[in-house]
């Protein structure tokens, strides 16, 4: 598999591995930079802080996590990863489970880059 740094308004993401119902990405958000409030209908979600500080929303509880500390996020449950430093970069390791993986299942309740939010 080639791995290809894809640049999304946020910073990147590098799929490093992708098999029958499982992809494992590196994410990395810019400082002060933040994804989507969002949702997915047919994957969970494993996060793993690598490097930075990252703040996480899931579900209804509000996360502040450094290296080597994770959270899981269940399929349908609302989140959003943010990076609340002013200068590091914060990576993660990212590990989505589920029947479908693609980068279409995702529904965005908010988007700071002027997105499409609402149905899939």
């Amino acid at each position: 598999m080639d791995k290809k740094r894809v640049a999304r308004p946020w910073g990147f993401y590098t799929v490093l591995n992708v098999g029958k119902g499982f992809k494992v990405k590196v994410v990395e958000v810019l400082p002060g930079q933040r994804l989507s409030l969002q949702r997915h209908k047919h994957r969970s979600e494993h996060w793993v802080v690598v490097s930075g500080t990252a703040m996480i929303i899931n579900g209804r509880n509000t996360l502040f996590l450094e290296p080597n500390e994770s959270t899981y996020i269940p399929k349908v449950t609302i989140h959003r990863l943010e990076n609340p430093e002013k200068r590091k970069i914060l990576k993660i390791i990212e590990v989505q489970c589920g029947e479908y993986t693609g980068e279409d299942d995702i529904e965005r309740l908010n988007d700071d880059h002027g997105r499409a939010v609402g149905k899939r």
